[in-house]
């Protein structure tokens, strides 16, 4: 087998509840009840195959493929061969695909045979998947025999599954009597000294399978996890992500904040133990400009900060009074340096950190719908948080998953949601976002100040999942361990919540702020009321608390990451 990197395992918290996970949880004993389980590595692009041992019992089947993370809520607990969001081949031989039959369940099948190794292929390249049965892929609907090395046949991927998190989903259904599951992502082609090992490694070197991966198809290990090359540790010094976001804690009482380890260029800082705004400074606007999230205000001046710093920032004495105790949340950009950008049909001062993917950006408003901004990211942003500086109004975000009409707007000061025209009913794209009328986005004359995400693998990530009312709630592959994450509920006006690994280090996570109020933090600790746990790859939800996990509500996220999950680290 080949060695220096993890692979993954069967979740023992993220299966159904009749279902037993054993043997270093990459087995699941046969039982007579149905049982799944979902594995612990999510993908949303790139290809990627493992394979199972399955024993033969009469009249009992398995069920293998992967289930999208966020499609629907019951991702995590009971899993169907019928169910939206999954991509599924059983032992019977039907296939089905976000809910759809796509091969009749009468079809020739791998029921009631010997034992048998099968695996699956997933193409998130090209958006198909595959099955085989002791290494015979099996046909589509048309008879073709799909034939992944090549990209030929197999099963397409619907186009509203495209784009989501993808985890290995593995179950077994009884009819009659119980089968008997080993799987192998990787780490041993014996499947645990059931038969002998093949010894066969993916087109990276990584991994130990029976059957030889496809051609270009690689195993699901931390080794091959995406992590982009810009903030990559093993190929950069200097933008990896620790060099791009961090977190720092301070008292009150002390001037120079230190310890970040980079320049920042936006720094969030909220008090801790007691009620006062967030305060919000850019080197755009300049030192002593603050805005404030919990609040529909124009911009002030304070004496806030006064400098940015190499290692940190310099406080005046607003947001550092003796006694109190801070946090900041921090971005590094272009280091204050900004440019014109003419990408969009108004012009815009564009400060960027095209390695991270942020970006600082102003504009004036022209009042008119279809006003198109530059961001320079060079890549499509999934977060945007726009404010005008000028006047009283309220903050505006664009987050991807909430944002199928390009009009709806989350309101930070609120925690509601708006389904004005935001943003002209137009996507941003990798060059631009767009306006409406909004007094929030584009008041005529009026200077304006976006702040800019994009996806960048292994260092930030914004998404949505759906809850499911359970104290075992969703478990989020991220890509990353998360430094700092904020989830929001969006059918109801909760607000932006936000906890990090500088104020809590360890698990359960219980410390709680907030964008949208002024209050102080709180730690539910006494209640487990806001627990989450955060790992190496994501976080899982362990409270049915309405603000996090009501049953059938969708939650849009943001986490910013510190490791990525392809380097070995722990919580």
């Amino acid at each position: 087998m080949t060695t220096f990197s993890n692979f993954p395992t069967m979740l023992p918290f993220n299966k159904s509840s009749n279902t037993v996970i054993q043997n270093g949880n990459l087995y699941m004993p046969g039982a007579s009840y149905d049982s799944t389980g979902i594995g612990s590595v999510g993908v949303s692009s790139g290809k990627w195959y493992y394979e199972l041992r399955v024993g033969h019992n009469y009249g009992s089947y398995f069920v293998f493929g992967w289930v999208c993370a966020n499609k629907e809520d019951n991702y995590i607990t009971e899993i169907s061969t019928s169910m939206d969001g999954a991509l599924n081949w059983s032992q019977l031989g039907s296939v089905v695909i976000d809910g759809s039959y796509v091969v009749d369940p009468s079809s020739p099948s791998f029921y009631n045979t010997s034992t048998k190794v099968v695996g699956c292929a997933l193409d998130l390249d090209n958006n198909k998947v595959y099955w085989h049965g002791n290494n015979t892929y099996i046909n589509d609907a048309s008879g073709n025999a799909g034939n992944p090395s090549a990209g030929t046949y197999g099963f397409s991927i619907p186009a509203a599954l495209q784009g989501h998190i993808f985890y290995p989903m593995v179950g077994t259904n009884k009819t009659g009597a119980p089968s008997n599951t080993h799987v192998n992502f990787g780490q041993d082609s014996s499947f645990q000294g059931e038969t002998t090992g093949q010894n066969n490694a993916d087109s990276n070197g990584f991994g130990d399978f029976y059957y030889a991966p496809p051609t270009s198809f690689l195993s699901l290990c931390s080794s091959n996890m995406p992590t982009s090359s810009d903030i990559d540790p093993g190929e950069t010094d200097s933008d990896y992500p620790q060099k791009n976001f961090n977190v720092l804690t301070y008292s009150g009482g002390t001037s120079g904040i230190t310890g970040l380890g980079f320049q920042p260029d936006l720094v969030w800082i909220k008090r801790r133990n007691g009620g006062q705004g967030n305060g919000l400074f850019d080197s755009s606007r300049g030192t002593s400009k603050v805005l404030q999230t919990d609040s529909t205000g124009a911009e002030n001046t304070s004496s806030g900060l006064t400098s940015f710093d190499s290692d940190g920032y310099t406080m005046g004495t607003y947001y550092n009074q003796s006694g109190n105790t801070y946090v900041s949340w921090c971005w590094k950009a272009g280091g204050g340096t900004t440019s014109s950008n003419s990408d969009g049909n108004v012009t815009s001062t564009v400060q960027v950190n095209t390695k991270s993917k942020f970006s600082i950006v102003q504009w004036s408003g022209t009042g008119s719908a279809g006003a198109t901004v530059g961001h320079g990211l060079g890549a499509v942003p999934k977060f945007i948080i726009v404010k005008n500086r000028d006047y009283a109004r309220n903050w505006a975000c664009y987050h991807v998953d909430y944002n199928s009409s390009g009009q709806r707007a989350l309101l930070i000061n609120t925690g509601g949601t708006d389904n004005s025209n935001y943003w002209n009913g137009t996507q941003p794209t990798s060059s631009v976002f767009s306006l409406g009328t909004e007094t929030e986005v584009n008041r005529s004359g009026d200077n304006m100040v976006a702040y800019c995400w994009a996806n960048t693998s292994g260092m930030q990530h914004f998404g949505s999942y759906y809850g499911n009312g359970s104290s075992d709630g969703p478990y989020i592959a991220t890509g990353f361990r998360p430094r700092m994450l904020f989830t929001m509920r969006t059918d109801s006006a909760s607000g932006f919540r936000v906890r990090d690994t500088e104020r809590q280090t360890f698990n359960p996570s219980t410390r709680i702020l907030w964008w949208t109020y002024s209050q102080q933090e709180y730690n539910s600790d006494s209640s487990s009321g806001y627990n989450f746990d955060i790992f190496s790859n994501g976080f899982k939800i362990r409270t049915s608390s309405g603000d996090f996990n009501a049953n059938n509500s969708l939650y849009v996220y943001g986490a910013w990451g510190d490791v990525p999950a392809k380097y070995s680290n722990a919580f």
